[in-house]
């Protein structure tokens, strides 16, 4: 049987997702590089379409973000909330969290997309990262 996980882990966890969109939305590449594993993998399903990825590995992974980064020209805000913890295996946990999407340019705020986030996080030396993401949007963004 796997002991519940506790309170510092769960606000470490809570705090790793809430980094990974500030990183994103502040375009600060190391602190998003810093939230995946080496060995991450990331893939998404936009409005029930095909899935897209899996982006194997943290190199991949911070390439579609860099990659998506410059195609922008506006400044998005990831909203993460609702998080919950389906399981907790020890150093292995399953979270869910929703995205709210928002972009503002010409001094106009508009909401992009929604979405779910299911992620699995790892525990390596003390420290939480993500090992696996997916994201199903709502709508393209």
């Amino acid at each position: 049987m796997t002991e519940p996980l506790n309170e510092v882990d769960r606000l470490k966890i809570s705090e790793l997702l809430s980094r990974a969109a500030y990183a994103l939305d502040e375009r600060d590449v190391d602190m998003l590089s810093d939230c995946f594993s080496e060995e991450a993998n990331f893939s998404m399903r936009i409005a029930g379409g095909d899935k897209i990825g899996p982006f194997e590995g943290r190199e991949s992974i911070m390439k579609l973000m860099t990659d998506s980064m410059d195609q922008q020209t506006d400044k998005r805000r990831h909203v993460v909330s609702n998080i919950f913890f389906k399981s907790s295996g020890g150093k292995n946990v399953s979270v869910v969290s929703n995205l709210t999407l928002f972009a503002t340019e010409n001094e106009e705020i508009q909401v992009l997309s929604a979405g779910v986030y299911h992620d699995q996080v790892v525990k390596k030396d003390n420290n939480w990262e993500l090992l696996q993401r997916h994201l199903e949007l709502d709508k393209s963004y």
